[in-house]
């Protein structure tokens, strides 16, 4: 993993160990409009310019791989108006990434994107087949997905494998099942961050974050800043991860 080199005080920087791979669920939108009396949409346009800073913030320090739950199988069931909102939202992101993600990024998107129309479909998978070379930072966005559907699609995959007869049940391995997830090649959650004070993972990314660092803090994701970012980081640093060993 790389390392941060953070300023401590006037006179002495400290090394800071960085994640390869940093999943945020963006939670508190909704609750951030609301504290100022407006409709709930305005917390999710707000919560947009927050994601937009974090993700060039993270391709500034040098952070390799970054996940970003935006909108979950769940989430069909709120307000028509709220849900009509995000995926304007969405639309105009697809539109407008390329002139901010820069030249090095892959953009990936996570979930069944057969529930969109045509239109929005193809702006997507273009997106990351013009995307799909680029190796300087992967940026993952979730939108209608799930961690279970997720481990099913791969294991709908892989069965129909054993039914076509490339391959026999017993030879499935972890190692095969892991490049069939919506996540393809990228490596596994090593911190994941949930703003907003819930302290739960909402089935993002279940399969990918099983030893991953959990970070929760009190504050909503339109508020989230780079310093924020910065003390998840560090605290990320200070923890030993020994996966399993000693």
């Amino acid at each position: 993993m790389a390392l941060f080199w953070k300023k401590k005080d006037e006179s002495q920087e400290v090394a800071i160990t960085l994640p390869e791979h940093i999943a945020f669920i963006m939670d508190g939108n909704g609750r951030w409009a609301k504290k100022r009396g407006l409709p709930r949409k305005f917390g999710h346009r707000e919560g947009a310019k927050t994601f937009r800073k974090i993700t060039q913030y993270c391709k500034d320090i040098g952070i390799r791989n970054v996940s970003f739950y935006a909108f979950s199988t769940e989430n069909w069931k709120r307000p028509k108006d709220e849900v009509d909102a995000i995926i304007e939202l969405f639309r105009e992101y697809v539109v407008d990434v390329r002139n901010y993600i820069g030249k090095d990024v892959r953009v990936l998107f996570l979930g069944d994107k057969t529930i969109f129309d045509d239109d929005l479909q193809k702006k997507m998978n273009d997106l990351e087949r013009d995307t799909g070379d680029r190796r300087g930072m992967t940026m993952l966005l979730a939108i209608n997905y799930g961690g279970r559907d997720d481990i099913v699609h791969a294991a709908r995959i892989l069965a129909q494998k054993v039914k076509d007869g490339e391959i026999n049940p017993e030879d499935i391995t972890e190692d095969m099942f892991t490049p069939n997830l919506y996540t393809l090649d990228v490596p596994d959650v090593d911190l994941m961050i949930r703003p907003s004070g819930e302290q739960r993972t909402s089935n993002f990314l279940i399969w990918q974050s099983a030893y991953a660092e959990l970070y929760f803090t009190n504050v909503l994701w339109p508020d989230f800043s780079s310093d924020d970012l910065d003390k998840a980081i560090e605290e990320f640093s200070n923890r030993s991860r020994r996966f399993g060993g000693v």
